[in-house]
Order: structure tokens, then C-alpha cells, then sequence
């Protein structure tokens, strides 16, 4: 059922995602023709047509009512947005600043929007995850491989020789704060091996915070922490959009210092850029995940990985904001440091959403 799932979702991200589209300045769509309205008006609000859309309200001049129109909009926006992706995506791969200045200066019919591209990307990314199941977050059914079972055990057994050297230190009178110290160190050892496993979340002992809600969810994510794991991927994805009001502060601030930079450059193009960001590297994502799928070297797709995002941010970057290479540099560096906080905050946004759900 996770294929099922996956292709739910990513014809889903493609409707919400044409479903904020415009439409406008694409050549060969509404043709007027017979049947495309009444007298050579337009069917949605009456104006007389003069073109293929009514300049009044947009709506195309030639309206059909049958079983393949309604699939000709579903293959629409779920293969290329009208088009307009074809154009969109070499540009967002390989002159991403020169698409960002474009979008922002007002050529937006040319290109597919920031936020429907977003959308797109993300719930692609998600249901591509779901249908190769992929985990996104922590362990996908709380079962550990037999690697991690056998740290388990091996952590478990130092535990235990510990415990016996102090017992028999004690019994002789001797000091036990060595072995306690190395005790200490074992136990926290053996805990971190029990959380990446999914074996437990925090520990046997949830601490207690005051707060009633969350103690019963720390509980509850403490006895069955794959509920949490399958709470936050499934949250992740509805959620992702955070991930745009969380950047913006940073990257406002990276040009708070110039005044010729506030005002030039405000808060709307800093999304646009943001949103574009987002989608590339969701795309690039999507990328690794079928080039490990089909068996490319890890090593290769990991270089690849840790090459790409800093040279696109910097283009990105550099050609945006007209920014010189040293200037276009520095942010960069910034921006890899902003990414990296941005996502934490997000992990802490979806945790404390699973553990309060």
C-alpha cells in the first residue's frame, strides 16, 4: 500500500500545487472557439472576449465539459504546470539567482511560482520516501537491524562487568568512583544506542516537566517511541512550510548591515528566494534517494550531497542579490550555518507537535 500512498501524495502535491498556479501568458491554452462562449462572451463573468482569456477575470475563452478535459488539468499539473516547468526548472538548477531577480522584478507568468514549485517538490519528496519506504525520521517500525542489537548487547554486557567490579570494590572497602565514572559513562552510552536503535526514546524514566500534557506524551512516546517516529514523518511533510517563516529572520539579517541592501531588497524577495532554496534542494534530495535506489556508489552520492547545496546557494546567492563573489561567499557560509539551525528548529517544532498530539 505505500506505492498506493506515494502516488496519492504526489498527484495531491501536484493539484495543491497548480491549484495556486496562474495560468496567464501560456501560449496555445482557451483557443476561442465554438462552444467557447456565449455570443463571444466570457462564460465566468460576462466581459466580451478579445483574446484567447477574458482580460477581465483571466478565465480561458474556451471552456469543454467532458471526461478528458477533466484528466487533461490532472496531467497537467501533475507532469509540467502548463509548461511553465520546463522553463523554471533548468533555470532554478543551473542560473538560480538570475530565476530569483527575474521572478521578483514581476516575470511571473513565464515561470512556475516559488510556492506551487514548493509544494510540488515537497509532497513529491515525501511520496517518493513513503513508496520506497524510506524513513525520514528515526526508525520506520521501531525494530533495530542486528548491528544495533549487538552494540545493545555488548553495552549491556559492559554494564553489567561494571556493576561487579564496584560491587566487589565495595565489599573490600575499596574506592568506587573510578568505576562509578565509567559506569556513568556506559549506562549513557548504552542510552544512546537504545535511542538510534528505536529501542527507547528517553529512557526508562521520563523526567517530569510540570507540564500535564507533556509528561503524558514524553510517557507515551517512552513506551512506544515508533508511534512517535510514524508521528513525525507524517507531520513532517504538512508541515514543512515552517520551514520558510523560520529561514526568513536569518536571511534578513544577512543584509540588515548595508542600507543599500534593506532598501533594495525586502522581505518578499527573500522568500522568493527562500522558497526556491527549498524546492531545489528537495529536488536534489529526491535525486540521491533514486540514484542510492538504483545502486549509485554511496560515497559518490555523498560528495555529490555535500557539493551541490553550497555551490546552488552561492549562485543562488551571487546572482539574486547582485552581490559580489566575496560578498556572495561569506553568506554562503552563513547560509549553510542558517540551514542547519533552521532544521533543528524545525526537528524541535515537529517533536514537540508529536509529543503534544
Amino acid at each position: 500500500m505505500s506505492e498506493v500512498d506515494g502516488i496519492g501524495e504526489a498527484v495531491t502535491g501536484a493539484l495543491a500545487a497548480r491549484a495556486i498556479e496562474p495560468a496567464q501568458g501560456e501560449p496555445g491554452q482557451g483557443e476561442v472557439a465554438a462552444g467557447s462562449g456565449h455570443g463571444g462572451v466570457c462564460l465566468n463573468c460576462g466581459t466580451a472576449l478579445t483574446g484567447r482569456h477574458c482580460h477581465e477575470c483571466g478565465q480561458s475563452a474556451h471552456v469543454q465539459r467532458t471526461v478528458s478535459a477533466w484528466w487533461h488539468d490532472v496531467l497537467h499539473s501533475v507532469l509540467h504546470f502548463e509548461g511553465k516547468i520546463w522553463r523554471t526548472l533548468p533555470m532554478l538548477a543551473w542560473r538560480p539567482g538570475e530565476l530569483t531577480r527575474r521572478y521578483v522584478e514581476g516575470e511571473r507568468a513565464r515561470f512556475v511560482s516559488p510556492m506551487a514549485l514548493f509544494l510540488f517538490t515537497v509532497f513529491l519528496m515525501f511520496a517518493l520516501f513513503s513508496a520506497l519506504g524510506a524513513d525520514m525520521i528515526g526508525p520506520g517500525d521501531g525494530t533495530p537491524s542486528a548491528e544495533e542489537i549487538a552494540e545493545l548487547r555488548q553495552a549491556d554486557a559492559a554494564i553489567v562487568r561494571l556493576e561487579r567490579e564496584r560491587a566487589a570494590l565495595a565489599r573490600r572497602g575499596a574506592s568506587t568512583a573510578a568505576v562509578d565514572d565509567a559506569l556513568d559513562d556506559a549506562r549513557t552510552e548504552r542510552r544512546v544506542l537504545a535511542v538510534a536503535s528505536g529501542r527507547e526514546l528517553i529512557g526508562e524514566e521520563p523526567p517530569e516537566t510540570g507540564w500535564a500534557r507533556l509528561d503524558k506524551g514524553l510517557k507515551k512516546a517512552n513506551e512506544n517511541p515508533a508511534l512517535l517516529s510514524y508521528k513525525l514523518q507524517s507531520s513532517a511533510y504538512k508541515y514543512s512550510w515552517a520551514l520558510i517563516p523560520i529561514s526568513l529572520p536569518f536571511l534578513w539579517m544577512l543584509f540588515l548591515h548595508r542600507r543599500r541592501y534593506r532598501e533594495r531588497f525586502h522581505a518578499y524577495d527573500h522568500l522568493v528566494f527562500i522558497t526556491y532554496s527549498i524546492g531545489f534542494m528537495s529536488m536534489v534530495l529526491i535525486a540521491f534517494v533514486v540514484l542510492r535506489t538504483i545502486g549509485v556508489t554511496h560515497g559518490l552520492v555523498t560528495f555529490a550531497f555535500l557539493l551541490i547545496p553550497p555551490v546552488h546557494i552561492f549562485r543562488q546567492l551571487k546572482g539574486a542579490y547582485a552581490l559580489s563573489w566575496p560578498s556572495a561567499l561569506w553568506r554562503t557560509v552563513a547560509m549553510l550555518f542558517i540551514s542547519s539551525v533552521t532544521v533543528t528548529l524545525f526537528g524541535l517544532l515537529l517533536l514537540g507537535l508529536g509529543l503534544l498530539a
